[in-house]
């Protein structure tokens, strides 16, 4: 099978999770999920357990294995994750430093060494690209396994769906339907689905499993499949060697010379 560089693998990611988003170095332990969801419980019990268990940190470092599917090619590539909560998001290709992104609340920055190519916008520019709304909030609660939207901005209803509490909207938008499905055990989010019906764009995030992590709820794997028209691209991401609240740097430097980026 054909494979794809390094660059591409952090460039596509980069642009799912931002087109998705919108629809201690001690031990990790894995988190089994052996709730058992009720049918008892309220809307407004679960959604204040999932606010209640909403990851607490400072600063959080992990390894990011990625592997990306597109177009019947596959290839994988290690990164360094590095967030400071609410303000910056950092991502840099492992090795050799060949792809490197930092976002924050007002910018979205990139570069790549192998065509000496570079992105520095913010999100207006990809909302735009995207058709929908993106922001920094919206990419953090992805990675840490929390709704993307608030919880509090509208009337929800919940069922039991295969062992998780289906949250949704009590009335739909016509243009994108959405429903979160919420563990019974730890109550963070086993996945995300949206579908935008008449633009034939598809997206879910699956929550596989959870590590703990200085007694906080971290995802370990994460699987993304972003479908457009007849176009599929699948993401799966997998956290190692996890550690919060250590100091963390985030050094980001456009290198002269490069050329700017033309996102389509």
């Amino acid at each position: 099978m054909k494979s794809f560089p390094t660059y591409k693998i952090f460039k596509n990611t980069l642009g799912v999770l931002l087109i998705a988003v919108a629809f201690s170095c001690s031990s990790a332990k894995r988190v089994i999920a052996s709730g058992e969801a009720s049918e008892q419980l309220s809307v407004k019990q679960v959604i204040k357990q999932h606010q209640k268990n909403e990851t607490d940190f400072k600063t959080l470092k992990a390894r990011l294995k990625i592997d990306i599917t597109q177009n019947n090619r596959s290839q994988g590539a290690g990164f360094t994750l590095r967030i400071e909560k609410d303000k910056v998001i950092w991502l840099s290709e492992s090795i050799l430093g060949m792809a490197r992104m930092m976002i924050t609340p007002d910018k979205v920055r990139f570069y790549n060494k192998i065509d000496n190519e570079y992105f520095d916008g913010d999100y207006k520019l990809l909302s735009d690209v995207a058709g929908i709304d993106l922001d920094f909030m919206k990419v953090q609660n992805i990675l840490l396994g929390q709704t993307i939207h608030s919880l509090n901005d509208k009337p929800y209803q919940v069922s039991v769906n295969n062992n998780s509490y289906a949250v949704s909207p009590k009335e739909q938008n016509a243009l994108l339907e959405l429903f979160y499905l919420i563990n019974p055990s730890h109550f963070k989010m086993d996945s995300l689905q949206l579908q935008q019906v008449l633009k034939r764009r598809l997206l879910q995030v699956d929550y596989a499993a959870y590590q703990e992590v200085d007694k906080q709820i971290i995802p370990k794997n994460i699987s993304i499949v972003a479908v457009e028209d007849t176009d599929e691209v699948g993401i799966s991401m997998e956290f190692k060697s996890v550690s919060l609240n250590d100091e963390v740097r985030f050094p980001f430097n456009i290198p002269s010379g490069y050329k700017e980026m033309v996102i389509k």
